[in-house]
């Protein structure tokens, strides 16, 4: 069971769920005070590749009521395919679900899970229409703060966490041939992380024409200083929950400055693939901390 079932448990006070439980404080109820989101964002080719695969962008409507209906918006995809088809899924997969989502006024989740779905179209008609980009896909972790809620829908093994009183939770579950050896009870989690076919996904963007979105059904209530943390594999595969926890949790670092850190931890590990990871933490209005940008894009594709 993953642990963001077990949080929607909680929601609903199954006790019999011990991991989510430890979730402290999680509920329905929406957050009284006024929150803003703090953004930092980090991308790296590592040490071992010339060229990035992986695209990144948060981004928050100028517009006020663009925020109220988009929200803010958090995106990171992770190429394959090889030089240059990798960085055409994953900016083709980025683009194509900023300017679907931004477009569409059908509710939460069903709009962020239409906009990956037609990235994942446009992939697999881009491969059709040359044979060159022949194998090449994305992974995709997509992530909506707004009014209060969060919301996420991922394809792959890019993942989103959430670091909340000093504890880190796994939101989503890898796509992946270890993953589904885990739920089968054949590995634990821990064994999954060191298993060699470990960065062996089973779901990805633009390898069929259709793709099954993994998305959270309803909305998940945040509150002042949780952080949302998306990564690529290149980050998790090298810095482990409890360090990412001693970093971002806490909320004396700004966003921005854990990213740069998380980074270069993973680079000095070696770093044997790109490298992207994107916070997301909720402030209070009262907080001395400031944004370093009101919108931050970054885009990865070189």
């Amino acid at each position: 069971m993953s642990i963001w079932k077990n949080l929607l448990s909680a929601f609903s006070g199954n006790r019999g769920s011990s991991e989510g439980m430890r979730a402290t404080g999680v509920s329905r109820t929406r957050v009284a005070v006024e929150l803003r989101v703090e953004a930092g964002v980090a991308t790296d080719p590592g040490c071992v590749r010339t060229t990035n695969e992986d695209s990144l962008r948060v981004i928050r409507p100028a517009d006020g009521a663009d925020v109220a209906q988009h929200g803010v918006l958090a995106v990171v995809c992770d190429g394959m395919g090889g030089h240059e088809a990798g960085e055409v899924a994953s900016a083709l997969a980025m683009e194509t679900i900023v300017q679907r989502f931004q477009a569409d006024d059908r509710p939460l989740p069903q709009s962020l899970v239409k906009a990956i779905e037609a990235a994942n179209r446009a992939i697999h008609d881009a491969v059709g229409a040359n044979p060159k980009l022949r194998g090449m896909g994305t992974t995709c972790c997509a992530l909506v703060l707004r009014g209060g809620s969060a919301y996420c829908a991922h394809v792959g093994d890019s993942r989103c966490y959430l670091i909340r009183g000093g504890e880190v939770f796994l939101m989503t579950e890898d796509h992946s041939a270890v993953m589904d050896m885990v739920r089968r009870g054949m590995i634990s989690r821990e064994e999954a992380s060191h298993h060699p076919d470990r960065n062996v996904i089973s779901r990805a963007l633009g390898s069929h024409y259709r793709v099954e979105v993994s998305a959270w059904l309803q909305p998940f209530a945040v509150q002042p200083d949780d952080a949302f943390l998306l990564s690529s594999d290149g980050l998790h595969d090298l810095v482990n929950e409890h360090e990412i926890g001693e970093l971002v949790g806490g909320g004396a670092v700004h966003a921005q400055v854990a990213c740069d850190r998380l980074v270069a931890i993973a680079r000095d590990r070696g770093g044997p693939d790109n490298i992207s990871v994107a916070i997301l933490r909720m402030r209070s209005e009262g907080s001395t901390h400031k944004s370093i940008s009101e919108t931050r894009t970054v885009v990865a594709v070189s």
